[in-house]
């Protein structure tokens, strides 16, 4: 009986070529090296609903878009400490994606959560870009060992600092999980149809529930994976 292979570690650039994220597997474990950007609804609703010009230049200074608020603090000199990087959930930021894809050039989505198959298959897969998640809650610590200093921050005045845009160097930044791929496959889904299947199994035998909450319901397909 064969065993599934293990995810392969990888470091990646963020400014990745079209090779270098052809190679990459749903699962695999990615590490990034070089400048990231966050961006979330209050960067998107200038840059898109606005259409304010960005305060920098993109793709060419990174194409890695952090769907993420820091845990950061402005110094008396003026300088800028980043202890932690904790990722939002990317859902939230649909309706902007595809028009941020053609401003940003972005190849690379990190967020948490994920986006969904249409997503994917209607902006992700034409822009040639894929989504990274983070592993499970309280990385954000972690993640911060990776932040190797600011470079800048843009829009604090108008957005505030958890909205504002972030600009920060990166090395072995990680770890986060490639749950898109550029043919637009998703790991959660993929993995979701697997425990879906099984899911009449693990309930046989288990009795009907005596004393029911209003709207619950003993249809397991009802259930939300």
């Amino acid at each position: 009986m064969g065993t599934a292979s293990k995810p392969a570690k990888i470091r990646l650039s963020t400014n990745p070529d079209q090779a270098a994220l052809a190679a990459l597997k749903l699962g695999d474990i990615v590490y990034l090296d070089g400048c990231v950007y966050t961006g979330r609804e209050g960067v998107y609703k200038r840059a898109v609903d606005e259409g304010l010009p960005l305060p920098l230049d993109l793709p060419a200074q990174s194409a890695a878009n952090f769907h993420c608020s820091p845990a950061a603090v402005v110094e008396p000199d003026g300088s800028y400490t980043m202890g932690a990087v904790t990722a939002t959930a990317s859902f939230r930021f649909t309706k902007w994606i595809g028009d941020w894809f053609k401003l940003s050039g972005a190849k690379l989505i990190i967020g948490k959560g994920g986006m969904s198959t249409d997503d994917y298959r209607d902006h992700f897969v034409p822009n040639g870009a894929i989504y990274l998640t983070t592993v499970g809650y309280g990385t954000g610590a972690l993640l911060g060992r990776g932040v190797k200093r600011v470079r800048d921050l843009h829009w604090r005045d108008t957005l505030g600092l958890a909205q504002a845009m972030w600009v920060i160097e990166v090395e072995n930044f990680g770890p986060f999980i490639v749950e898109s791929d550029l043919a637009g496959n998703s790991l959660f889904e993929r993995e979701n149809a697997k425990i879906a299947k099984n899911l009449a199994a693990a309930y046989e035998g288990t009795r009907p529930a005596t004393l029911k909450r209003f709207g619950e319901t003993d249809d397991r397909s009802d259930e939300l994976i």
